[in-house]
């Protein structure tokens, strides 16, 4: 019984939702082995498939402008409990999942030896692009679990139904030998990769390689720098790989953590240069278009057209057709409130005016929060297309059955069962919304593309890799700054802005200003800021927040997430609908902020008094079953699965530390 269970929910054997023995199954069953996967057309399918299971789109009610919703950037209508103590636990099971990574390796243990053969037939440019996809979608999927978990096991073919095998191939990888993992798949797409396959980008192609190349390298670089001696990096003070034997005298294959930090800074400089210079960024006008008559913005429309082969900047993107039925639900969400996941206030105020001065600085000319309105005078350009505010028009081109629109931008409805309406914070924004009626049709009627990578990113990539490795900016660097900013229509004089930061007030709001608890230099802070405002709402707040450790004051100091301005002048807009201070209050007290506080409107709300933080938390606990079923005597400890950092190893227990 042991192992008909552990064939079907083993990590290595990556479960599907039942219980098939994925060993014993082919992907097509209606095609044997020796057919399948032999000539260009049937690689390209398959390929096909790992795309939509990979790769980040727009997808029921997961939008890509709502990702960074559980962060100090957006939050939804309830807290994550990742940051409410003790309500995050050890999972009895189904912790990591490894199925996509099978999926990979069934591929290329099959198709890599009929190419080298010459056994696949069809165009040898294809074939070598769609092997090369596969390489890049087996780093993606590596690179997605290795954030969540840290050490991995490593596997790169499929296994036999054999309970010895598997055990020994769980064994996990230090961290950083996974990303050298990650980054040698990469290396042999790229080596695969046509210059050209097509030139609409719903294609991987080597721009997305050399991308996704730098954001791994300066993810590892910089979580090696941050999290040096501590548990959750090799050689760290108890880690917990020292106590299996077949890595307790593991060694940096280049000498020293330091050395191994400059190796991946190093590779992250190089690969995201190699990219950047070639960049065009999407012009901005800095307005939002409000009519048919208007000025259409070229920088908002990147976010939400249908075809976005016409902008350079946009390296990948998935392509949607209602009359196929592949559509997505950013249109009546995006029109509405964002499914709940409002901007915070700490977001808001990270933009800088637009002569380059935080909004608190002496002669910035900041006009104040008493309004939505107000917040945008002066301000960076991002914010003002991008932050949404009443009066708006939503839509200018008018559709005969566009139901689930909202024409012109309401006062923000705070309150409400339907939470696909409610702004949780009060501020909204308009990033990735059409302005086209023809996708406010029918429910989940939109199709607009979905951005799956950005140029802009390169630039930034380089910008901060730089910098931690010299602590210093070159001109390059300097350049790509630069240009930022002018996209953004704020003055690109990065100095101005540095001189003018107090990094004791950018903490209060903005969680990258630490790093282990400490402030940061004002530098690295804006290089931070620049990131923070430029991927806003895209998915990178997390993923940056880890690798920075920049959770750790939160541990001794809860953090109050904050929206717009309520107790002030915008508290006429609701009369008498205000409730505070009782059972089923609607709004949070104005003793405890002027600003709404979402998840503070009555004592018995979770994170009343504020989101906290466990060291644990920047990984992931791996399930008890899965440290049973390798083990020889079913003893969790015993097995050659060791647990993350200050997680115990029974579940449902919360974190140690």
């Amino acid at each position: 019984m042991k192992h008909y269970i552990y064939i079907c929910s083993f990590v290595i054997l990556l479960a599907a939702s039942s219980c098939d023995k994925l060993l014993d199954k082919e992907p097509t069953s209606q095609v044997s082995p020796e057919k399948y996967l032999n000539d260009a057309s049937q690689l390209g399918y398959y390929a096909n498939g790992l795309y939509t299971n990979i790769l980040p789109s727009h997808s029921g009610y997961s939008l890509t402008f709502v990702k960074d919703q559980y962060t100090d950037n957006q939050a939804y209508i309830t807290p994550n409990p990742i940051y409410i103590k003790d309500s995050w636990t050890v999972p009895a099971n189904d912790s990591w999942n490894f199925k996509n990574i099978y999926d990979c390796n069934y591929f290329l243990e099959r198709v890599l030896p009929r190419y080298e053969k010459g056994e696949v037939s069809g165009s040898t440019t294809e074939i070598c692009q769609y092997i090369g996809e596969v390489l890049f979608l087996r780093a993606y999927e590596y690179f997605d679990l290795y954030q969540n978990y840290g050490d991995l096991p490593i596997v790169t073919n499929t296994l036999p139904d054999d309970q010895t095998v598997l055990t020994e191939a769980s064994k996990r990888f230090p961290r950083n030998e996974v990303a050298r993992f990650i980054l040698s798949d990469l290396d042999k797409a790229l080596e695969m990769m046509p210059e050209q396959f097509e030139s609409r980008h719903t294609r991987i192609n080597r721009n997305c390689v050399l991308l996704l190349k730098s954001r791994v390298a300066l993810y590892e670089g910089t979580f090696l720098k941050y999290f040096k001696g501590t548990p959750f990096v090799p050689q760290g003070e108890g880690w917990p790989g020292a106590q299996k034997e077949y890595s307790a005298s593991y060694q940096y294959p280049l000498g020293g953590i330091d050395e191994e930090i400059n190796w991946f800074l190093d590779q992250a400089i190089t690969s995201s240069a190699l990219l950047a210079d070639n960049i065009i960024l999407t012009a901005n006008t800095g307005t939002v278009q409000q009519s048919t008559g208007d000025q259409a913005n070229p920088y908002m429309d990147m976010f939400s057209d249908t075809d976005l082969s016409k902008y350079p900047e946009v390296l990948l993107w998935r392509q949607y057709d209602r009359g196929l039925g592949f559509s997505n639900a950013c249109g009546e969400w995006g029109n509405r409130g964002n499914l709940g996941a409002g901007l915070t206030r700490g977001m808001v105020d990270c933009f800088l005016m637009a002569n380059g001065l935080p909004i608190y600085a002496p002669g910035s000319g900041y006009a104040g929060d008493d309004y939505i309105s107000d917040v945008k005078i002066g301000r960076d350009g991002r914010l003002v297309v991008f932050l949404k505010e009443p009066g708006q028009t939503n839509s200018i081109d008018e559709y005969e059955g566009a139901s689930q629109g909202v024409p012109v931008e309401p006062y923000p409805n705070l309150f409400g069962s339907d939470f696909s309406r409610v702004y949780s914070t009060g501020y909204s924004i308009r990033k990735g919304n059409p302005l086209n009626q023809i996708h406010l049709v029918g429910i989940a009627g939109s199709y607009v593309g979905s951005i799956t990578f950005r140029g802009v990113e390169a630039l930034l990539n380089y910008i901060e890799s730089y910098y931690e490795r010299h602590g210093s900016l070159d001109a390059k660097a300097l350049s790509y700054w630069a240009a930022i900013r002018e996209r953004a229509k704020v003055d690109t004089d990065v100095n101005k802005t540095i001189d003018a930061a107090d990094m004791t007030i950018e903490a209060q709001n903005d969680w990258g200003a630490y790093s282990a608890g400490n402030l940061i230099d004002p530098t690295l802070y804006n290089i931070r800021r620049e990131r923070r405002c430029e991927l806003m709402a895209e998915g990178f707040r997390n993923m940056d927040l880890q690798r920075w450790r920049s959770m750790d004051q939160l541990i001794s100091e809860p953090y109050h997430i904050e929206g717009f301005k309520i107790w002030g002048p915008m508290k006429g807009w609701y009369g008498s609908q205000l409730k505070h201070g009782t059972s089923d209050a609607n709004v949070s007290s104005p003793s405890r902020s002027q600003y709404l506080r979402p998840y503070e409107k009555t004592e018995s709300s979770e994170a009343y008094n504020g989101l906290t933080f466990s060291m644990a938390h920047y990984l992931s606990p791996i399930g008890v079953q899965e440290m049973i079923l390798t083990s020889p005597d079913d003893s969790p400890a015993n097995s050659v699965i060791y647990q993350n950092p200050y997680w115990p190893i029974e579940a449902g227990e919360s974190s140690i530390r």
